[in-house]
């Protein structure tokens, strides 16, 4: 196995992953990380540039301005001195990239998902635009005590949304910081946030998250989401703290349903975050789940249009009901294995069968003719949509102790994705061809923060 090191830090590729790690300083662990991850960052810069340009009719030049015009004189100086030492980094290596380049590239999420859609009712004076709404993607849930087969905590994760936008999502960060906690997390090259979300801190906090669809409010003038998360993964001592900290100035840049766990007590959390409302539940024993709908009527009623809480035709309905139902069936007997089956799990709660399709826990959008799409507020309406899960990640905590966790690069039940096969039966999807990448098999591999 091949290893690219740089002062403190390193990196390495095993099974559709890479794995970086950085240390020290600030500005010193940012040079490290944008040094380490040039080359991945300008390839996914320039796939954000052009898909998000025909998808949404805006590029990456206009969340660069508006994110250094919202955030620019907001940032932390621990992270305003990270992110300097990125861009420096990746200039570094070759690859000519400013400080702005990478607050707006931090700040895509904030900008697309929670500026864009505020604006853009008012973007063309005479013709009506409709907002759009937040997406659904990701599937997850967290289990302890009396559901689990050792009474300690299983967590399991799935990525998913356009296959442009998360194909590229496959880069594990192991942060240790002058201050604060150590942490591994998923993230995006170029990311100082997770923001798919899954983390591990040396504090003993698991966390994830799935965010909410149809969710309508944003605060431009409060902090990014990927501040927020950041402080919190590097910061908390306790999920308390984290909630806390995931709080503080919140601007709605990432609504979503926190899973969160404390290997130290066992105690699993369930924090659903909206702008306005919030909602938090506790456990020792059981299960939560998240399948991008708040469970809490405040937020699903005044906050989200359009959920999909009752109506098994939509992937968020449907997997609520199976999510529920496979907890239930494996009470008790929850573990890696049994996740990994609760993850790969394709049956259709409406077509009562198996059929891997927009409305199962493993999604696989690109396999579906949305011939029971009940709405049009539904994500990804349109037949055989280049979409769906791309990654699976799971722990539990023995691995948890160590920073660590088992995962999947690719659909969590290992089917694989042909771009060019794809294409052939479905020629609408050639605007995607220049950057849309095949999805090969692969093993689940095992991964820990590095120790000396």
């Amino acid at each position: 196995m091949k290893v690219e090191k740089y002062q403190k830090g390193f990196k390495y590729e095993k099974d559709g992953w890479i794995f970086v790690h950085i240390e020290g300083e600030p500005f010193e662990r940012g040079f490290q990380y944008g040094y380490l991850i040039a080359e991945e960052y300008i390839q996914t810069f320039k796939c954000y540039d052009e898909m998000m340009f025909q998808s949404l009719g805006i590029d990456m030049q206009f969340v660069i301005e508006n994110a250094n015009k919202l955030y620019g004189n907001k940032m932390p100086k621990e992270i305003l001195e990270e992110l300097k030492g990125i861009a420096q980094g990746i200039t570094a290596k070759g690859y000519n990239t400013t400080l702005e380049d990478i607050i707006g590239w931090n700040a895509w999420m904030d900008i697309t998902e929670g500026y864009w859609p505020k604006i853009k009712p008012d973007f063309a004076k005479y013709v009506f635009i409709p907002s759009q709404k937040r997406k659904e993607k990701c599937s997850a849930f967290i289990a302890t005590g009396n559901a689990t087969k050792d009474k300690k905590i299983v967590i399991a994760h799935s990525t998913f949304d356009d296959f442009w936008n998360v194909q590229n999502v496959n880069l594990i960060l192991d942060i240790k910081p002058s201050k604060g906690k150590a942490f591994v997390m998923q993230a995006t090259p170029g990311y100082v946030a997770s923001l798919t979300d899954f983390f591990v801190s040396s504090a003993g906090i698991v966390g994830v998250e799935t965010s909410f669809v149809g969710f309508n409010g944003f605060d431009e003038t409060k902090l990014p989401a990927f501040i927020r998360q950041r402080i919190a993964m590097q910061y908390a001592e306790n999920i308390d703290q984290f909630i806390e900290l995931l709080n503080k100035e919140n601007n709605a840049g990432n609504p979503a349903s926190w899973l969160l766990g404390d290997i130290n007590s066992n105690e699993i959390v369930k924090f659903e975050q909206g702008l306005i409302f919030s909602n938090i539940e506790r456990k020792k024993d059981g299960y939560f789940f998240g399948c991008n709908i708040a469970f809490d009527p405040k937020i699903r009623n005044l906050e989200c249009d359009g959920s999909g809480y009752n109506d098994i035709r939509r992937h968020t309905g449907g997997r609520k009901v199976r999510f529920e139902t496979l907890l239930e069936k494996y009470f008790g007997k929850i573990d890696i294995q049994i996740a990994k089956a609760i993850m790969s799990d394709h049956y259709d709660v409406y077509q009562r069968k198996n059929f891997p399709g927009a409305n199962t826990v493993c999604a696989h959008y690109d396999n579906d003719k949305r011939k029971y799409m009940s709405s049009s507020l539904a994500v990804h309406p349109e037949p055989f949509s280049p979409s769906g899960a791309v990654d699976c990640k799971i722990s539990n905590s023995a691995y948890l102790k160590q920073m660590g966790f088992i995962a999947r690069f690719g659909r969590p039940c290992g089917i694989v994705f042909n771009a060019e096969k794809f294409l052939k039966k479905q020629p609408q999807w050639n605007w995607q061809k220049k950057y849309l990448k095949d999805r090969e098999h692969k093993s689940w591999t095992t991964f820990s923060s590095y120790k000396k």
